[in-house]
């Protein structure tokens, strides 16, 4: 059963990475890049966990590339909100 929801995780996550690629044509902004790479990267390790044994004892390490994937997408929506000018500094009062 673990082995099906981790399937179904993998090609949402897939799917969701194929749609922000996609986005990511249009506009071309960094944020859409760094998001496509974090879902692939969760459904790289979502699939490469599944078929480990429950038992292995470096499977620790496998969820460094979950950590990886967390950091680039907080550092995506840093660097997002750094980008952007402050819209409320430049209104007349």
């Amino acid at each position: 059963m673990i082995q099906l929801f981790s399937g179904i995780f993998v090609g949402m996550a897939l799917a969701v990475s194929l749609f922000f690629v996609r986005f990511w044509r249009k506009s071309r902004e960094r944020l859409f890049a760094l998001l496509a790479l974090v879902f692939g990267l969760l459904a790289v390790e979502r699939s490469v966990l599944a078929f480990v044994r429950g038992d292995y004892e470096s499977r620790h390490w496998i969820f460094l590339v979950r950590l990886l994937a967390f950091a680039l997408l907080i550092l995506g929506i840093v660097d997002k909100n750094r980008r952007q000018p402050h819209r409320a500094a430049s209104r007349p009062r």
